[in-house]
């Protein structure tokens, strides 16, 4: 659930708005005016009208003369764009509003306990400018602005170093004692800030940018909404180890749906690990420097420019910076042999797993271009592991990874879970949520029949349909009869006639919520007196029948589809109706998105996708009107993205889940322009580092207000971005399958989907990722939006690299002579990509062991499971297709485009040739 606000779509598509929109655009407006407002009454600190102008790096800077802080960061190939916040330059100009150019310092002296806190920007003072010198474009003494009682002196010098423009602290240590430095913060300012822009202004005047915390090997990537370059690269130069990512709550400038915040680059994090983060693992070991009296410490950071997102790790190497590439990523299930390329100026001295057992690392040599060197990595431990390199120049490199259980065992232990634990039986319930998945509560291990966010235990909505979404999605990956049973009672009892209707003016569509707060309706006692219900979100009765919301639609779809697919396809599984039932229920479900929620429809749904795939099934079902209709209907939609120059709008002012379907549907009609235009946003906001969390992971920084326990404004790790983004991306990937960093960001999304799920099977929001934090959250919440995703994107990559030689995504790789063995390891084990053929193999039911290719003849064998109690047969396709590049040996029946394959008790092998 999402804060109503539409003010971000063009005037040519605002006529189709309810008024109910416009009035809820005018009250958004009007708050963050009302916050700005509190800004502009308190006194500004800063003269901003004089400015010092140079050039250097390719970039055009502008810094203030009072403070030396930046004004202006803009490249010189494009003028017009800045990458800091330039133009609310007057309105940030007083105290506690960071710029780029602050430091944030927490020292003590010698054998004193508690740490005293400084910052350049707290109270603003004039900073006393050095005198002009060759060796540096402008430099300052900082000590007036950060007060009288700092025992060293700070020094900020802005340098065209080698070409490139940097930027140099020096602290001397002024006083009589040792001084230990345990906080030593670098705020991270650039133009993120979103207040009051159309969607084409925001993607074209700003940016986000995300961390690599991996020591001095780390670095922050600035890139704009579009996507397009140049990319900025903020580099550690000298001491400047990105040990901390800490989010400046201190700041003034408002966070809310249209403000993530700004954080600090952290280098040295023991002040703060000590206290306010005490209870918590960080992401790497916090450190302090101790300074004796009169010694001296320089922290300097270097700015270049990447020519695009794409090209981010070529120009890190061509300035000599480590660079790692982990193959299939950083979420390692225990059962895959995972790879990890370095390339570094400097011989590997040293490496070491934090903890011990977390995983092994083994080199393997050269990789096949003999740039990289090439480790094997088995994940040992479940949980957070460390990987610290220090090399021979005595630089660091940490690479953070997160160990999972075997797919299968992920999957299976979220099944489980989710039919029992969150299975919720009650046949009194006076909101006909009997038979239902609900939400859960992993903090009280308790199911959530309350909160005062009415979709949460509604079962509808993101955050409330998401438990019983993500456990019919778990039967397309890996069907198990148990759960179906659950399953289908659910679907026939409490689904079809509750949260859909299945009669009268409003049949087919979808309720906004089960549960709703009407006090005066029921008995005394039916709501807790701890929950607060005096919110916009306590719907009412009126409210939560209403079908206006089209986000309601897909998880329903969704729903109808797996039951035709499992009805269709397997045997024991669904027979209460004919397959055919259930698809038309999914086709009808469609309709009465565009007819009953036509304003929310407009946009990009997430899990959109859903729409496509019964589309396909319809006409491959040979039910040409339905697919006619269908294919019209959302051939109008696509028509309104088409005249968009940015078309992902939603509710939100900027959102992450609408380009999935924009770039479906937007493909799928030829639009290809569009649909470029949607993949380079996705890259801007869906980043690959050496780190588990940020690799793959689609910004999100709101939905915890909206579906989380712990609600607030937060980079969210692994919300249900990650996976539902990976769709585009990943069907990019196959029709450009020479681009590796496609697939990389893809899969990295698809394993982010479920690195959060527990051991013991629970599927939550997200992943907190502020430093006081740092673990999930609480709440099931809008987890099975994601998970959609994960099902969906449920494939094994076999791929050849020019660079890396063969690797494997979902499975192992093993050479022998001609022939490439491919054992599949991910969850479904339906779906493989061949590389060198450009060839997606599906399977409708069954499942691969292994698949062999030959790279002399380009023979392809496939080794398909034993037949069990609900499939008998395979369902075989290739490229979405049958025989287009490849037929089997033998003759087999056809069935729905698809080759049909009689299954033994033991394992069977087909041979494919060209």
């Amino acid at each position: 659930m999402k804060f109503r606000s539409d003010f971000f779509l063009k005037s040519a598509h605002r006529s189709a708005f309810l008024s109910l929109s416009l009035l809820l655009i005018v009250v958004f407006q009007s708050r963050s005016q009302n916050i700005w407002s509190r800004i502009e009454n308190r006194n500004q600190t800063l003269n901003v009208a004089n400015q010092t102008e140079f050039n250097v790096g390719g970039l055009r800077l502008k810094i203030l003369d009072e403070s030396q802080t930046v004004a202006e960061l803009r490249p010189n190939a494009d003028l017009a764009f800045d990458f800091v916040p330039s133009e609310l330059l007057e309105i940030r100009s007083r105290d506690s509003l960071y710029h780029l150019g602050d430091v944030n310092i927490m020292l003590r002296n010698k054998n004193e306990k508690d740490w005293i806190k400084f910052s350049t920007a707290k109270e603003r003072r004039s900073v006393n400018p050095l005198v002009q010198s060759r060796e540096y474009l402008s430099g300052s003494i900082l000590n007036p602005t950060l007060g009288d009682d700092l025992p060293v002196e700070i020094r900020r010098f802005w340098e065209d170093k080698d070409g490139l423009l940097s930027m140099r602290f020096e602290i001397v240590n002024k006083s009589q004692s040792d001084v230990e430095i345990g906080y030593l913060g670098f705020p991270m300012v650039f133009d993120n800030i979103l207040h009051r822009k159309n969607l084409e202004e925001a993607h074209l005047q700003k940016v986000f940018y995300d961390p690599y915390i991996g020591q001095d090997a780390g670095y922050l990537q600035v890139v704009r909404l579009s996507g397009k370059g140049p990319v900025l690269l903020v580099l550690p130069d000298e001491n400047a180890g990105f040990e901390a990512y800490n989010p400046l709550l201190d700041d003034l400038t408002p966070r809310s749906i249209t403000f993530e915040g700004f954080h600090d680059w952290v280098v040295h994090s023991k002040a703060l690990a000590e206290t306010e983060w005490e209870n918590v693992t960080p992401w790497n070991s916090p450190t302090s420097i101790h300074l004796e009296p009169g010694a001296k410490r320089s922290v300097s950071f270097k700015f270049v420019l990447a020519e695009d997102v794409k090209g981010i790790e070529k120009t890190l190497i061509s300035h000599h910076r480590p660079v790692a590439v982990g193959i299939p990523g950083y979420v390692i299930p225990m059962d895959v042999e995972g790879k990890l390329f370095l390339n570094s100026p400097s011989a590997i001295k040293e490496m070491f797993v934090e903890p011990e057992n977390g995983i092994e690392i083994n080199k393997v040599g050269k990789s096949k271009s003999g740039k990289w060197t090439e480790f094997q990595v088995n994940g040992k431990s479940w949980g957070r592991s460390r990987l610290t390199i220090e090399y021979e120049n005595g630089e660091k490199q940490t690479i953070h990874y997160n160990v999972i259980k075997a797919e299968t065992d992920v999957i299976a232990d979220f099944g489980r879970f989710l039919t029992h634990e969150q299975w919720y039986e009650n046949d009194q319930d006076l909101f006909g949520r009997h038979q239902s998945v609900i939400s859960y509560d992993i903090e009280e291990n308790a199911q959530v029949l309350e909160d005062n966010r009415a979709w949460i235990p509604g079962l509808s909505d993101e955050a409330g349909a998401g438990s019983w979404l993500a456990a019919m999605m778990k039967q397309v990956v890996n069907p198990e009869k148990g759960e179906m049973e659950k399953l289908s009672v659910f679907y026939h009892e409490t689904l079809w006639g509750g949260i859909q209707y299945s009669e009268g003016p409003k049949k087919y569509g979808v309720r906004k919520s089960m549960f709703y707060y009407e006090p005066e309706k029921f008995p005394e006692g039916t709501y807790s007196k701890d929950v607060n219900y005096s919110t916009w979100a306590a719907w009412d009765q009126e409210q939560a029948e209403s079908t206006v919301r089209s986000y309601n639609y897909p998880h329903v779809a969704a729903a109808h589809w797996v039951m035709y697919r499992l009805s269709r396809y397997h045997k024991n599984l669904v027979d209460q109706k004919p397959w055919d039932w259930y698809l038309e229920n999914a086709y009808h479900t469609a309709v009465a998105m565009v007819e009953q929620a036509p304003h929310y429809a407009q946009y990009g749904q997430m899990e959109g996708t859903i729409f496509l795939m019964i589309l396909k099934d319809l006409q491959r079902e040979g039910m040409n009107k339905m697919a006619g209709d269908l294919e019209e209907l959302m051939k109008k939609r696509t028509d309104v993205w088409a005249a968009l120059s940015y078309p992902f709008g939603s509710e939100m002012p900027w959102d992450s889940t609408g380009q999935e379907e924009v770039y479906m549907w937007s493909d799928y009609f030829g639009f290809h322009e569009k649909s470029e235009v949607t993949l380079n946003a996705i890259l801007a906001y869906m980043p690959t580092v050496p780190h588990w969390g940020y690799n793959g992971s689609a910004r999100r920084y709101w939905d915890f207000v909206y579906g989380g326990k712990l609600r607030r404004i937060e980079r969210q790790l692994h919300h249900y971005g990650s996976a539902l983004n990976s769709i585009p991306v990943l069907s990019a990937y196959h029709k450009n399958p020479e681009d590796l960093y496609l697939l990389r960001v893809g899969y990295g999304g698809v394993l982010g989907g479920i690195s959060n799920i527990t051991q013991k099977g629970f599927g939550p929001a997200a992943f907190h990722s502020f430093p006081n934090t740092l673990k999930i959250d609480g709440y099931s919440g809008d987890y099975g939006s994601g998970f959609f995703g994960y099902a969906v994107n449920s494939r094994s990559y076999l791929v050849l690299d020019d660079e890396l030689g063969w690797v494997g995504f979902g499975g192992n790789v093993k050479v022998e002579k001609d022939w490439v063995k491919f054992e599949i390891k991910n969850a479904s084990r339906s779906a493989v990509w061949i590389g060198p053929e450009k060839m997606l193999l599906e399977l409708d039911a069954g499942t691969f062991e292994r698949v062999h290719y030959n790279t002399k003849t380009k023979e392809i064998e496939l080794i398909f499971s034993p037949k069990s109690s609900f499939v008998d047969k395979v369902y075989l396709r290739q490229n979405d297709k049958i025989g287009n590049i490849y037929k089997p040996d033998t003759q087999f029946p056809i069935q729905n485009g698809a080759y049909v394959v009689e299954l033994k008790n033991e394992n069977l092998t087909i041979r494919l040739k060209k």
